[in-house]
């Protein structure tokens, strides 16, 4: 421990009471849930799910009115202290244990300092929510992957025009929403249990919502049950039904709850794994694995397929130009990261919000509603977007270095089953 850490870890036991000589990662675990619900309660947003005791909330709630936020980054050193002396002890998994603590913690240190008013770089924010350094390309690196996108949507007028013209013609009908969905999210289900065992009372409700920022989003309620929405503020394409059944729910962000909780929470009793703060580097992990989540579970062109036989019918959608819209989907997956540079130049002020919805236009081409939709994201979540595009390379590059499909669904499980961070992901 640092001198620096050392005297904020003394002055932080005037907070909190001293932990006794004989401290445990299940008393740092239960105190860090309760300083995590804490900071939950002054910041809107901040605990994406919490499904554990009941008197852990109350005592939040009422300690929060008293606890400023310098008070509260001093028990966050504190836990940060103890959890390095008792890193030590224990098996692998209690090691991994504390190493994950230590991080969830660093991320609420960070984002403790975001709230008072201290201003980040992108870099700098990302590394301290997230655990990683993203490396953003200059726009201009975008411009052969237009270029390529050009010949495919060829005509008169912007790219981003045709483009969008293009997809719309594969717009879900509103009232064909749900049976769409429906079939989707079942398909994701049976290819996902087919591979990775689920807790038998496992369930989930779905909802259509607007006024969002997102287009989906997984609320999870514990014991193996979620509630997704999907966003229609904007009209919904039909591969967004599979690519959102895979993300929020199946081998998503549904199942990484269900097997954390089960295996976690219940089995070792590891309390932390109840709550989820969103800034985090256990988000990381999750977008990442939602995202790689379409890929393993439709591999090569079986998304195609099913979509060609089962949603398209259910959607009313010909599907004459399904395979073009599909080569279209994948050319423009290479535009990803433009996302994320033009989020770093907006949040660090180089460019103000039109030019950023502009730059969505030409690099993501979005339509301007899609494009400021995403800004409007970016407003609210900053840099967590990277957890989306550099998540999903992550996972990708540490499951697929396995061969079989059989061995990549065992990593996959895996991950989403014990508690894994960034730097536990081999490149």
């Amino acid at each position: 421990m640092t001198a620096a850490l050392a005297l904020i870890s003394l002055a932080a036991c005037q907070v909190q009471d001293k932990p006794a000589p004989s401290d445990s990662l299940d008393a740092i675990a239960r105190d860090y849930v309760l300083l995590s619900l804490t900071i939950g309660e002054k910041e809107e947003g901040y605990i994406d799910a919490y499904y554990g005791p009941a008197e852990i909330k109350a005592r939040a709630e009422a300690e929060a009115p008293k606890q400023d936020i310098d008070v509260l980054a001093k028990r966050t050193a504190n836990l940060l202290g103890r959890v390095e002396a008792a890193a030590g002890e224990g098996d692998a998994m209690d090691r991994r244990r504390a190493r994950f603590l230590a991080a969830q913690l660093t991320a609420a240190a960070t984002r403790l300092r975001m709230l008072k008013g201290e201003k980040l770089s992108f870099a700098e924010e990302a590394r301290g929510l997230f655990g990683v350094t993203p490396q953003l390309k200059p726009l201009s690196d975008y411009d052969p992957v237009l270029a390529r996108i050009d010949q495919l949507v060829p005509g008169d007028g912007a790219l981003s025009d045709r483009v969008n013209a293009f997809q719309d013609r594969f717009n879900i009908p509103t009232e064909r929403l749900k049976p769409v969905f429906d079939a989707a999210i079942a398909e994701c289900k049976r290819r996902t249990l087919a591979h990775i065992a689920l807790p038998a009372d496992e369930r989930f409700d779905m909802a259509f919502v607007t006024g969002k920022s997102w287009s989906g989003y997984n609320y999870y309620q514990g014991d193996a049950h979620s509630r997704i929405e999907i966003n229609t503020d904007l009209p919904i394409r039909i591969s967004r039904a599979v690519d959102l059944g895979c993300h929020e729910g199946y081998p998503g962000h549904h199942v990484l709850n269900a097997l954390l909780e089960q295996k976690l929470t219940k089995e070792r009793g590891w309390i932390e794994f109840s709550v989820y703060p969103l800034f985090s580097p256990q988000s990381l992990i999750a977008e990442g694995s939602a995202n790689y989540g379409i890929d393993l579970a439709f591999p090569g062109d079986e998304q195609l397929a099913f979509e060609t036989e089962a949603l398209y019918p259910l959607a009313g959608l010909p599907v004459a130009d399904a395979g073009k819209y599909l080569e279209l989907t994948r050319a423009m997956r290479d535009l990803a990261g433009a996302r994320f540079t033009i989020a770093r130049d907006y949040l660090e002020g180089r460019i103000d919000r039109a030019e950023a919805v502009r730059l969505a236009q030409k690099y993501q081409l979005q339509s301007k509603e899609r494009a400021e939709q995403g800004i409007a994201f970016t407003d609210q979540y900053r840099s967590y977007v990277i957890n989306y595009g550099l998540g999903k390379d992550m996972v990708r590059a540490d499951i697929e270095r396995l061969a079989s499909p059989q061995e990549r669904w065992a990593r996959m499980a895996q991950l989403l089953s014990e508690p894994t961070l960034p730097s536990d992901l081999k490149r």
